[in-house]
């Protein structure tokens, strides 16, 4: 037996018996000898030790390899394995890598990869830098400098089967001794979140810890896949909050600012015609009191002031309560709180607007009895937004329902109906006096 094939035995066996061993070892090689290792090897061999490499050397080995080999081992990775693997790479290249696959796998890793829009998996960067808690200092700088990556922050730790199990901050790196281990240096992970998790909750952690400027992913086993940065956490915030606004007032998530003129439609009509009809219900009212409106027609000049304090009011308790929904200030079990705080301030703040509403209309009309009447419709009118400005959007989401979708619509309905019937029923009561 010669040597070379002596060594090719040893080799072999060492692959075998000892893979996440020898996953380390060929670590401390540049990419391109891994590359060529590994393509002497049988594929059987391969894929053990091809499961011990963390994810900085998986992509730039995987690139390094002929393309029949990469496609053997494409082939023979789990699926989600095979996923973060291709996540790593450019969209072109990732479809040059499909391409080389038997068309049904491809299919299934493309429906794999299929993301949610709006999930955390389709906003984190899957090229991320993870290393073993046992590795000294010095390897990891050495493996740091040769991915030639300059705006690193921290570095994750992750056990034999790439489960996350901590960070690494890069100054506490560059000044740690080069024979310590990662494990010395090792802090907590301040949050994590789950692949398929929706935006909104990846924005609540981001407001729940003020000093996270990374966001780790991982998928349902506990595997480190990705990590979202700064930029795209502050950009995840500014799309929620822009999302917010649009459903409050019956226009579609989906919409943008230079969607088609047809798409827009199809998505605001809906709601415009439920607002038509909530529309009708507050005339409906209107025509109850046909008749001393006729009489007295200072009640219809009168009639707008009453519905659109109420109306202000009630927009001022539904975005308190809203935001108090939205960073889990408050919870569904704290409504009766919420509710009694606003029609406390309702309250309050009727009288307030009530006392200048009766100097203004005293003087114009000289009418103590149409002072009393917008008076007291006032403060029910006030009482009534704060309670449905707090009460809809808790109902809402009691429901399973997003409270930004229609809390506007109704809430709007609520104090025109409301302000409306108070004012002229109240006049009705007291028409001997006006």
């Amino acid at each position: 037996m010669s040597a070379d094939t002596a060594t090719a035995a040893l080799t072999l066996r060492f692959l075998l018996d000892y893979p996440r061993e020898a996953a380390r070892r060929l670590e401390r090689l540049p990419p391109q000898d891994i590359a060529t290792v590994l393509g002497e090897q049988p594929i059987h061999a391969l894929i053990p030790v091809w499961r011990g490499l963390t994810g900085d050397i998986e992509r730039t080995v995987l690139a390094a390899l002929p393309a029949k080999l990469a496609r053997h081992i494409l082939s023979e990775l789990e699926p989600t394995e095979a996923v973060a693997l291709l996540g790593r790479f450019d969209v072109g290249a990732r479809d040059t890598y499909l391409a080389l696959l038997n068309p049904e796998i491809a299919d299934e890793l493309r429906t794999s990869m299929a993301r949610q829009p709006d999930s955390a998996g389709a906003l984190m960067d899957p090229r991320f830098l993870a290393f073993e808690a046992t590795l000294p200092v010095a390897e990891t700088l050495a493996r740091l400098r040769r991915t030639g990556r300059r705006s690193v922050r921290e570095i994750y730790l992750v056990n034999e089967d790439g489960q996350l199990e901590g960070r690494v901050e890069i100054q506490d790196l560059a000044l740690a001794d080069l024979d310590q281990r990662l494990a010395d240096l090792r802090l907590p992970i301040i949050a994590a979140v789950d692949d398929s998790v929706p935006r909104e909750e990846v924005v609540e952690l981001l407001e729940q810890h003020d000093n996270l400027t990374e966001l780790p992913v991982i998928d349902f086993s506990g595997r480190l896949i990705g990590v979202i940065h700064q930029a795209e956490l502050v950009s995840a915030i500014q799309e929620e909050t822009s999302l917010d606004i649009q459903t409050m007032v019956g226009a579609s998530k989906d919409e943008r600012a230079l969607s088609s003129p047809l798409f827009a439609v199809a998505k605001r009509l809906p709601w415009l015609q439920i607002n038509l009809l909530t529309a009708f219900l507050a005339a409906s009212v209107v025509g109850m009191f046909e008749d001393i409106i006729a009489k007295f027609t200072a009640l219809a000049v009168l009639l707008p002031v009453v519905a659109g304090q109420s109306g202000n009011a009630g927009a001022q308790a539904l975005a308190v309560t809203m935001r108090g929904l939205m960073l889990r200030e408050i919870s569904i079990r704290h409504w009766p709180r919420v509710v009694m705080k606003e029609v406390s301030v309702g309250l309050m703040n009727g009288l307030g607007i009530a006392a200048t509403t009766a100097i203004g209309v005293y003087v114009w009309s000289r009418s103590f009895g149409l002072v009393l009447v917008i008076v007291t419709a006032m403060v029910i009118s006030m009482i009534a937004a704060g309670f449905a400005g707090a009460l809809v959007p808790i109902t809402l989401r009691r429901f399973g329902q997003d409270p930004a979708q229609s809390s506007s619509i109704i809430l709007t309905t609520v104090t025109d109906v409301v302000g409306f019937f108070s004012f002229l029923g109240i006049a009705t009561l007291f028409s001997s006096l006006l």
